[in-house]
């Protein structure tokens, strides 16, 4: 039996939710996030996170470029973080980016967390 991983199909590209600043409990939505991908697995699809902070450590567009970069995505999925109203700048960086380095990707768009999977699966091919 081969237990080795899918190779990645899908990339979810989101917010850190350990390096948001703020005061409030990141717990709940890195338990989604952790829901979310787990549905992957369990449906023998190939996921990668590119999961970045708004403390000022990362280079988000560098970030970004070099998971894109990684590998031909089918899917990439970008996390209702980056798409909140007071992230619209960061919203417009990451859909050019996505533009310039993964031009055959589906985009899409999830809801919550733990819903990223439906997300994708909307716009993956069947396997084979």
């Amino acid at each position: 039996m081969d237990t080795a991983a899918p190779l990645p199909r899908v990339l979810v590209i989101g917010l850190d939710p350990y390096r948001v600043p703020g005061p409030w409990d990141p717990t709940p939505v890195a338990e989604g996030i952790a829901a979310g991908l787990a549905r992957f697995a369990d449906a023998g699809v190939g996921v990668e996170t590119c999961l970045f902070g708004l403390d000022g450590s990362d280079d988000v567009e560098a970030v970004v470029t070099e998971a894109l970069d990684r590998r031909r995505w089918e899917v990439v999925v970008v996390g209702g973080g980056v798409r909140s109203p007071d992230q619209l700048d960061l919203f417009e960086r990451i859909i050019n980016l996505l533009r310039r380095h993964a031009p055959d990707a589906a985009i899409a768009f999830n809801s919550t967390p733990a819903d990223t999977f439906d997300a994708a699966a909307r716009w993956l091919a069947p396997p084979g």
